[in-house]
């Protein structure tokens, strides 16, 4: 599968955002209203957690504190009031059943009778659940019993307060869902295997959250827009009434609706945190192994109701007392929520710090193993000094690594699986960085000692590149692999490409001439791909006055191809997260090519902003045809459907028609709407119709 040329500058806007939204980084510049979102993302994912543990007191109480207009929607209400009489049914004890009986009594009976109107018939089934065990799978209530019924209320109350708190995932969590759910789904069509599929299985589950439901005053809304329908529907894998649904909820916003679709996707949370670090360590935004970091300090939900809380208002505060370290023994004092046991809080906050604390220690040892020496001895005998890249100066302005340390803290019903799970992701970043610091004796081309210098090389040189000094660039990499370019010509002449510009920028014509004469004419003699931009090159000594160098030269991409290609002869790979990104956004594109239309949702999700890696004439990269005519909304819009395509194999077209056909769009969107088809299919079956949407439903139903 091919790739396309990603804005790694963009990326790397986006993952700061990320990374500050999700509180992963020590950042002192983030916003109120960024701090109050993820303020209001861990509450759900607590309240998520209370449910999947069967802790419903303990959800209602969070609700009621920091979301208490939710309560009243009285469905919501009688299913959580159900579950909990389930659960407390499940504990077995003569007192819980004591309890779950007060609880019919007293909470959900009354609940019922005007929930909805088949809440009554719900609330006479579930008391067969005092007759049948849990044990019993072919029981008329094996259902209520069954732990999914967890999981899909969790799902559920997770949407509806992630649409009540105004709580999104940031913007590049949700770009990341969209453009895996489409590269699946483009790879299925052309039946294609896709390379990054080991990663994006594990990285996107295959459940979702259940969608958050309209209030009964919503249903009664105007017809929405079959465009609108459309769109979304295949945007997120709904069927046209989930597409309808959604709408409804959201009072039409298309936008809003497809947000809330993309969030009811579940990412594989401790896998994301490790790809994002992985990248921000390679790209310097954030420091690598650098010693023992102190322990954050967790924060918890204010458990005393303050009296005055509103439906948005999720207030927290930190507690700055919450875990103290003397003579080897630990304190903790936790805030207890309803139905909690003492001993479970103190367990559970136990092993969180005693993982902190053996994190820190792990990541001191590494760097006692790592630490760096200055400078870099090489086979030929010439040392390497590391001062002489500009990268240090750089490295006082990167992140430090906080991690996702508060989202179990003060949680005694927490499940213990999440420490695990996050455990087992720090101890894959600690073995890889071993790893590598093992492979590097394998190497031949260099004699760096270890992990920590060999990034501090590459982004000393992306700095290099970066800043337009390309002879220097070019003297570091020769300095310590002297065959490097023998193998990447194309890297050269770039580098080439800007000191000639560079020069001619400066007015000194000689020199500019000299580097075009000593080494741009050679290595185009050799490659005749690069004669077009050799000559596109020196048309800049037409325009002296003009910034020839800021113009044509995107040097921040030319920084990120030098420094993924050094990193490969130094045995560093470059991070996972950038092909995830490559085959995602290349599949993206020929999606929508497939579709003839442009994506509705790439500019909500910064994904345009993503391909913006124009390379004027500094790289011969092949590009693959631009898009057909892009469609816009509204019937009066057609859509070109050529008779001929080309296979993907690149193998001879087939013939679906004799000429061009001309597809409407309303009669794009009644095949779409009567024959549930997606896009490129209703255009593939009006081409071969002439274009007639009447035709094409006779014809299937014939």
């Amino acid at each position: 599968m091919e790739s396309t040329p990603v804005n790694w500058e963009a990326l790397d806007a986006l993952l700061i955002d990320f990374a500050k939204s999700e509180n992963l980084i020590e950042d002192s510049s983030s916003s109120s209203s960024s701090s109050s979102s993820y303020h209001s993302r861990l509450l759900i994912r607590h309240i998520r957690r209370s449910l999947l543990s069967g802790a419903i007191d303990a959800a209602v109480h969070l609700l009621r504190l920091h979301a208490p207009s939710i309560l009243s929607d009285h469905k919501i209400l009688f299913r959580l009031h159900k579950q909990k009489f389930i659960e407390l049914l499940r504990k077995g004890t003569a007192e819980d059943r004591d309890s779950a009986i007060d609880c019919l009594r007293t909470a959900l009976a009354p609940c019922a009778l005007d929930a909805y109107p088949e809440a009554y018939e719900e609330f006479k089934h579930v008391l067969l659940a005092f007759i049948y065990d849990e044990d019993d799978k072919s029981s008329p209530v094996a259902n209520e019993w069954s732990e999914q019924r967890r999981l899909d209320l969790a799902g559920f109350m997770s949407s509806m307060l992630r649409a009540h708190l105004n709580a999104y995932d940031p913007i590049f969590s949700m770009a990341l869902r969209y453009l895996i759910s489409i590269h699946r789904v483009y790879c299925l069509r052309q039946g294609i295997t896709s390379p990054i599929s080991d990663l994006t299985e594990r990285l996107l589950l295959e459940e979702r959250d259940s969608p958050a439901t309209p209030q009964d005053i919503l249903y009664e809304v105007p017809p929405f827009d079959e465009v609108d329908i459309q769109a979304l529907a295949h945007a997120v894998e709904l069927t046209r009434q989930g597409a309808i649904d959604s709408l409804r909820f959201t009072k039409g916003d298309l936008f809003l609706a497809f947000q809330n679709e993309l969030c009811r996707m579940r990412l594989d949370v401790p896998l994301l945190d490790q790809l994002v670090r992985e990248y921000c360590v390679y790209r310097g935004i954030v420091d690598s192994v650098s010693g023992k970091q102190p322990i954050p300090e967790p924060v918890k939900f204010n458990q005393q109701d303050s009296g005055n809380c509103s439906s948005r208002d999720c207030s927290l505060e930190q507690d700055c007392n919450a875990s103290k370290h003397s003579d080897g023994e630990t304190s903790v004092t936790n805030a207890q929520m309803d139905g909690s046991p003492e001993n479970n809080a103190d367990v559970t906050s136990m092993r969180q710090i005693d993982f902190e604390v053996r994190y820190a220690s792990e990541l001191a040892s590494i760097h006692e193993d790592c630490s760096t020496s200055g400078s870099l001895q090489h086979e030929d005998g010439s040392v390497l000094q590391r001062s002489r890249l500009p990268g240090n100066g750089e490295r006082s302005k990167r992140k430090r690594w906080r991690g996702r340390y508060d989202d179990n803290s003060h949680m005694p019903n927490a499940s213990l699986e999440e420490h695990s799970k996050q455990e087992h992701s720090i101890s894959t970043v600690v073995s890889t960085l071993t790893k590598e610091k093992q492979g590097s004796e394998k190497l031949s081309v260099h004699d760096a000692s270890n992990v920590e210098d060999r990034y501090e090389i590459l982004l000393g040189m992306k700095e290099l590149a970066s800043r337009g000094m390309a002879a220097e660039a070019v003297e570091e990499v020769n300095a310590i692999d002297p065959n490097f370019f023998a193998q990447n010509s194309v890297l050269l002449f770039q580098l080439k490409q800007v000191e000639f510009l560079k020069l001619v920028s400066s007015g000194d014509y000689n020199t500019a001439l000299r580097v075009a004469c000593t080494h741009l004419g050679p290595l185009a003699a050799s490659d005749p791909a690069l004669l077009k931009p050799l000559k596109e090159t020196l048309l800049a000594l037409l325009r002296p006055n003009e910034d020839a160098l800021g113009n044509a030269l995107p040097l921040h991409a030319l920084a990120a191809s030098l420094q993924v290609a050094v990193g490969r002869r130094l045995g560093v790979e470059e991070p996972q997260l950038m092909k995830i990104m490559r085959a995602t956004l290349y599949t993206h594109n020929e999606w929508f090519k497939l579709q003839m239309c442009k994506d509705r949702f790439e500019g909500l999700l910064r994904i345009d902003s993503l391909k913006e890696a124009n390379t004027p004439f500094l790289a011969p990269v092949s590009t693959s045809k631009s898009y057909a005519d892009s469609c816009t909304n509204g019937s009066s819009q057609a859509t070109v459907s050529s008779g001929t395509r080309m296979s993907e194999d690149g193998s001879s077209p087939t013939q679906a028609s004799s000429r061009d056909v001309i597809c409407d769009e309303g009669a794009i969107l009644k095949v779409m709407e009567f024959l549930a088809l997606p896009r490129a299919d209703a255009i593939h079956l009006l081409a071969q119709y002439n274009g007639n949407a009447e035709t094409v439903i006779q014809q299937i139903f014939a």
